[in-house]
């Protein structure tokens, strides 16, 4: 284990969070909210610096990293940052218990948006800022990030890549990691500019805007409204939204591909047209199930498709409360919280590729019953995708399932209703935030017992990081000096 490596990189990375934080800092100066706010970001700033500053002191003897390295550097990182990005929360006061504190900035870089805030719009514009824009940091990676702007000499910074990064398959655009990390970080900083633009071109506030762009961009879903997008009550704000939240739920490579005039082979992406044709199937379904509750089909229309872009994206947004919804409608809901986006995306859930290779292996299972001297290779986008792939998606299925069913087990004590305390731990991990009756998306998570909080920040970042980061993280072989 290379431990200066892993100090050195995760102290970079502190101090880069330093630096995020200057905008908010110039958010508080800005809309005037004295030194008592600006100050804290200051504070914070301070020790994320000196954090920084010491784990970077001692310099790795060499620069080597691997896989288990990258696992570790990903795991640490992230809950490295998300306890100093809690503090401007609970140094400010406005949120009273670290717990809460830690829960909501948790939420804010997996990018799920479940929230303990009961009352959003009496925080002030710069918390407001932090909290969408801990979205936008932790949409694409925090050390995608960090390979993105820090040159990286060593090759084997691709592990730190694939650790972080969400899906069954992780592939270099270009020969160097770091500049895959660019390309991918460019596309994403253009639709963010871009979204904003056209949400600004609708007579949204500039601010408004921004935070919605952010949030956006990291499927994630915190608003700036107590009532979330349902407060702005504006077809042209749905519309805009809807889009781009599918947009953020593709695969980022595909959109590369585009840019290079490698569309054909963006039109033969198997992921690409089910994760599309489950949009399409599931808005119809849900839109002629809640007619009778509407006023007209579009109306339904508008509702389902919302909805639906917002779950399958795990963006979390909410115009419409589909906990009043008819039962079949809710369990669509609930289907495509466990579907999510594709892989490579900044969205949650299973991922639409892991999807396709758990049916795929299944069918081919079934067939071998029947002809067992059968030998069936399993295609994604024309190619066979290697048995050690098909063996870490099925595992990756298994430790998921046992996860969700212990982590009920646990939130359970808090004694809510059976599905409240699914659904809590199906959103969480499938980082997609709003959940069903007590946990839906009229309500939030702050009755929750702090104990429930704590299992639930881990789902959050075990979903995020897809499971096995967190896993080698905790596990005492991967610490063993001879490992």
């Amino acid at each position: 284990m290379n431990y200066r490596m892993i100090t050195s990189t995760i102290g970079k990375l502190l101090m880069i969070e330093a630096l995020l934080m200057t905008l908010p800092l110039f958010v508080a100066f800005y809309y005037d909210e004295g030194l008592s706010v600006a100050g804290v970001y200051a504070v914070v700033m301070a020790l994320l610096i000196a954090a920084g500053t010491v784990l970077t002191f001692s310099k790795p003897e060499h620069r080597r990293i691997y896989a288990k390295e990258g696992f570790v550097i990903v795991a640490l990182s992230w809950i490295l940052v998300a306890f100093f990005g809690a503090l401007p929360f609970y140094f400010s006061g406005e949120v009273q218990r670290f717990t809460d504190a830690f829960f909501e900035t948790v939420s804010g870089l997996t990018t799920t948006g479940a929230s303990i805030l009961t009352d959003i719009e009496a925080l002030p514009k710069s918390l407001l800022f932090w909290r969408s824009f801990t979205h936008w940091i932790g949409g694409m990676g925090v050390i995608v990030f960090v390979l993105a702007i820090l040159p990286q000499k060593d090759t084997r910074s691709m592990h730190i890549m694939r650790a972080e990064v969400p899906g069954p398959i992780v592939g270099k655009l270009l020969s160097k990691t770091t500049a895959t990390a660019r390309i991918l970080y460019l596309l994403y900083t253009a639709f963010t500019l871009i979204e904003a633009f056209i949400l600004y071109l609708g007579k949204v506030p500039l601010f408004d805007s921004i935070t919605l762009a952010f949030s956006t961009a990291g499927t994630g879903g915190f608003a700036i409204k107590n009532a979330s997008v349902a407060a702005y009550d504006n077809l042209y704000v749905e519309i805009v939204l809807s889009l781009f939240m599918i947009i953020f739920g593709i695969n980022f490579n595909l959109f590369y591909l585009i840019l290079v005039r490698q569309v054909k082979r963006v039109l033969k992406s198997e992921e690409l047209w089910v994760y599309l044709s489950i949009i399409a199937v599931s808005t119809v379904s849900i839109a002629f199930n809640i007619l009778p509750l509407v006023q007209s089909f579009g109306s339904a229309l508008r509702q389902a498709g919302f909805t639906v872009s917002s779950i399958i994206s795990t963006t979390g947004f909410v115009t419409a409360d589909f906990n009043t919804w008819p039962t079949f409608s809710k369990c669509i809901i609930v289907s495509l919280m466990f579907v999510g986006s594709m892989a490579g995306s900044t969205g949650g859930g299973l991922k639409i590729a892991r999807i396709i290779i758990l049916f795929k292996s299944g069918f081919r299972e079934i067939r071998r019953a029947i002809h067992p001297g059968t030998v069936k290779c399993i295609k994604l986008d024309g190619a066979v995708i290697d048995k050690a792939t098909v063996s870490t998606v099925n595992s990756y299925f298994i430790l998921y399932m046992v996860i969700v069913a212990v982590s009920a087990i646990l939130v359970s004590f808090n004694n809510l209703d059976f599905a409240s305390t699914v659904a809590s731990v199906i959103t969480c991990i499938n980082n997609v935030g709003p959940g069903l009756n007590a946990v839906g998306p009229t309500s939030n998570f702050s009755a929750l017992s702090s104990f429930s909080k704590i299992v639930l920040s881990a789902d959050m970042l075990i979903g995020r990081l897809e499971i096995f980061p967190m896993i080698i993280l905790f596990s005492p072989t991967s610490w063993k000096k001879n490992s």
